[in-house]
């Protein structure tokens, strides 16, 4: 997802499988900060709505106890995928 991001490159079906495939259940537990970030980034740079993927990945983030595992820049690249998808999450 990050690639067809970077080179603006939109493919909507494969963006659809790979947040279907994400948004499964205790998927994003393997996830480092930075991936989940990624994530966020590719499909708010390149317009493709997933809105389940965005939920999850602002619960898995609003539910970790402590979030000194991201860097200030993973956060500040999470908040601006949430805010350009116009993804609104309370908690985050």
């Amino acid at each position: 997802a990050w690639a067809f991001a970077t080179s603006g490159v939109s493919h909507p079906e494969l963006f659809r499988k790979i947040g279907d495939h994400i948004a499964r259940p205790a998927s994003l537990g393997s996830f480092k900060p930075q991936n989940l970030s990624n994530t966020a980034l590719a499909f708010a740079k390149t317009g493709e709505s997933h809105p389940k993927l965005f939920q999850k990945i602002g619960d898995h983030v609003a539910g970790l106890m402590c979030l000194d595992s991201f860097y200030p820049q993973a956060l500040s690249n999470t908040a601006w995928a949430f805010a350009t998808a116009g993804v609104s999450h309370p908690e985050l």
